[in-house]
């Protein structure tokens, strides 16, 4: 299976601007794509047992261009736990997530 690529966005009231483009991107790219439903971006915010939370985004195998273009690095999938879906349809859950969404 292709890689899937994560981006950490650091401090979740610093995100707003990266996540306006990023959610740019996508739209522009998807909409004259064939793959749309294999094309999403996952959201999930993450302490690690800090105090702050940070926003890290995960891009599914389809947008390794657009992941690349954000500097993303190569990640393992993510697991659905927690994650909410940034951008993309909600068809690409059951067919990124086949084994079950929350």
């Amino acid at each position: 299976m292709k890689s899937w690529f994560s981006k950490n966005l650091g401090d979740a009231m610093l995100a707003y601007e990266p996540l306006a483009d990023l959610e740019k991107c996508f739209l522009s790219i998807s909409a004259n794509a064939g793959n749309a439903n294999e094309m999403a971006v996952f959201i999930r915010h993450e302490s690690e047992g800090r105090l702050h939370c940070e926003v890290k985004v995960y891009f599914s195998p389809a947008l390794a261009v657009v992941a690349r273009e954000f500097d993303a690095e190569p990640c393992v999938k993510p697991s659905p736990d927690g994650l909410g879906l940034f951008a993309g349809s909600e068809d690409s859950w059951l067919l990124l997530f086949p084994e079950g969404n929350p």
